[in-house]
């Protein structure tokens, strides 16, 4: 989950975790939840679509078992669209005549498109469900997230609900600026996760979702070339080598050489073996900050599990819309129908009479 100009920011883990609720909602230890968020609620669709989080769950539990892949990309969704503008799924808007989507700025690219799909997928199945759009987008990508952790051997955890959809989609430079590269170290991480009142601890269990999903050589490459990181395990580089025999190469590889398929802990054993791909992770290990809290994760997968939990319902709800604000989407991909975004906003009578003209 990951690539070139990518976040560092994931979720991660596997093994034994909390029996799931027959609704698809877990049953995290309550006194370890983060508060929620004023407007959001764990039933917040109990009347207007009791239906909504089995819906979501069978959905991804059934693709993800065709297609493994399709949970990392899910995952990589939500954050992406947390990190920037907050969870507002304005990751998933098209561009408009104001300019591209977050979807074409640079760290975007790489995103599947099977996991854009995907999440209209489930739009459609929960129109039939609910009889109407009651479900937004953005609740759509946090259940989704969760329900794919789940699929791929993660923790459980209930997800808070009645967050709305942006009509707006943010600026190239705010995505980049929301969305460290792979290359930097953990004190720019750390600053940028400050921002939207994240911490080390946060940082460091988030960042385990790279124990799924793929990684592009050139994310990564400044790692081996011109010469290996002293950082890097030697074996290590050498076995890296084999798909990127050279910069420049198009090819990718499993984040986790290890357990590739499954969301366990094994990412964090990687960065204490130096076998981290991207600066990003590895320096996980270097810096004093987060190097302690590496090493618990990597002897304890419990540990992992339970604060991942809690650091995936923390992003889940920065700069959340609620109440009035926002919509709810009816194509994920597009406003309402009727909608004016801020910066649709006609400059002139004259410039309103021109969008008449064809």
């Amino acid at each position: 989950m990951a690539s070139a100009t990518t976040l560092v920011m994931v979720v991660a883990a596997v093994a034994c975790l909390c029996a799931p609720a027959a609704a698809g909602d877990g049953n995290a230890d309550a006194t370890r939840q983060p508060p929620v968020v004023s407007g959001l609620s764990f039933d917040f669709y109990r009347k207007s679509c009791p239906k909504a989080k089995s819906v979501v769950r069978k959905f991804v539990r059934d693709a993800v078992r065709k297609d493994i892949g399709l949970a990392a990309g899910l995952l990589r969704l939500h954050f992406h669209d947390c990190f920037v503008q907050g969870c507002d799924a304005s990751v998933l808007l098209d561009g408009s005549a104001t300019g591209p989507g977050e979807r074409q700025a640079p760290p975007n690219l790489t995103l599947r498109p099977s996991a854009f799909k995907a999440v209209n997928d489930i739009r459609d199945s929960l129109e039939k469900a609910c009889g109407a759009t009651v479900v937004s987008c953005s609740d759509i990508l946090a259940l989704a997230a969760r329900d794919s952790v789940v699929a791929s051997g993660g923790p459980e955890y209930k997800v808070p609900l009645g967050r709305r959809d942006s009509a707006e989609f943010a600026s190239q430079q705010d995505v980049l600026s929301g969305l460290p590269p792979p290359t930097a170290a953990v004190p720019a991480l750390l600053d940028a996760l400050a921002k939207i009142k994240l911490d080390a601890t946060d940082l460091v269990a988030l960042s385990g979702g790279h124990t799924v999903g793929l990684a592009h050589c050139s994310s990564f490459e400044g790692r081996l070339f011109p010469r290996r990181d002293p950082a890097m395990n030697a074996t290590f580089a050498g076995r890296l080598r084999r798909t990127c025999p050279a910069a420049g190469t198009d090819r990718r590889t499993p984040n986790d050489v290890r357990t590739p398929n499954v969301f366990d802990n094994m990412y964090y054993v990687n960065l204490v073996n130096r076998e981290g791909l991207f600066t990003s992770d590895q320096d996980l290990f270097a810096d004093a900050a987060t190097k302690p809290i590496v090493e618990k994760f990597a002897a304890d997968e419990k540990a992992f599990f339970d604060q991942f939990a809690v650091s995936m319902v923390k992003m889940g709800q920065i700069s959340v819309l609620t109440g009035s604000q926002g919509q709810v989407r009816r194509n994920c991909s597009a406003r309402n129908p009727g909608t004016v975004a801020a910066g649709d906003l006609p400059w002139s009578v004259l410039e309103v009479a021109d969008s008449f003209v064809f």
